[in-house]
């Protein structure tokens, strides 16, 4: 294939992937932003990257309705974060577009970073993009440019930016000087929660049932939490949380 016609085929390629949840007078190309890919050869290549609070906003309007719903869980030094994407607030727990994993630790550097929230953000980025809010970007979410958290051990250094499978090599061991120290015998850890139990454990954000959670208001007021999973705005997780909930009472109790 020529060289030309390479040009015209990736030209192409990109103009189809622009008309991806094309929103009728919204550009999300103006809300990108240039970073420098350091892992680049060189160094020094400039790419595009559509900031996580822009996919939020462009897919608020192309799914007006829609609901963005996000679990976390305690891993290894890190908080795992799972988030779904749906067409609609009232599409059942396994009616989503795309869903993305990510896992952030703390940094020491970084000390007013919450590594919950750098997950929750990370994983929410991962789960648009997966929904095509970004592909004509050379990357879109959340930049893996520093050191992650690897749950299997150590530390692993990360590939390409915005990538959802980080791919690198394990940092070397050092150079013991010493016999090594036998290693204390591992704490069993508690199971992680899965994201039902966690929902019932979520807070009830309706005044009078200040200090009750979500799992509480279930068994004393069913019409309550019906409420918060449909109409309440005031936090997206705990909506989420209400609206898993009522799905799996009417899985449970369906004949």
């Amino acid at each position: 294939m020529s060289t030309d016609k390479t040009t015209q085929v990736k030209q192409a390629a990109m103009e189809a992937l622009q008309k991806i949840n094309a929103v009728e007078g919204f550009d999300p190309s103006a809300l990108a932003v240039e970073y420098t890919d350091l892992n680049s050869t060189g160094g020094n290549d400039k790419r595009l990257r559509l900031p996580v609070m822009a996919q939020i906003g462009w897919f608020r309007l192309k799914y007006p309705e829609g609901r963005i719903a996000v679990s976390v869980t305690s891993g290894k030094d890190c908080f795992v974060a799972t988030a779904r994407v749906y067409p609609h607030y009232s599409a059942s727990v396994e009616q989503f577009l795309a869903e993305a994993t990510a896992s952030r630790g703390y940094l020491a550097d970084k000390p007013t970073v919450s590594p919950r929230e750098w997950a929750q953000t990370a994983a929410v980025g991962i789960a648009l993009r997966n929904a095509g809010f970004g592909l004509q970007f050379g990357a879109a979410g959340d930049a893996f440019d520093t050191p992650v958290v690897d749950e299997l051990g150590g530390i692993m250094w990360s590939g390409t930016p915005a990538d959802s499978s980080i791919e690198g090599s394990m940092s070397p061991p050092p150079v013991a000087s010493q016999a090594a120290t036998p290693a204390p015998a591992p704490v069993p850890e508690e199971p992680a929660l899965t994201p039902f139990e966690q929902a019932l454990k979520a807070p009830c954000p309706i005044a009078k049932y200040n200090g009750k959670t979500l799992g509480d208001v279930l068994q004393i007021d069913p019409k309550a939490l019906n409420w918060v999973a449909n109409k309440y705005t005031g936090n997206a997780e705990i909506s989420a949380a209400a609206k898993l909930i009522c799905d799996e009472a009417v899985r449970t109790t369906a004949p």
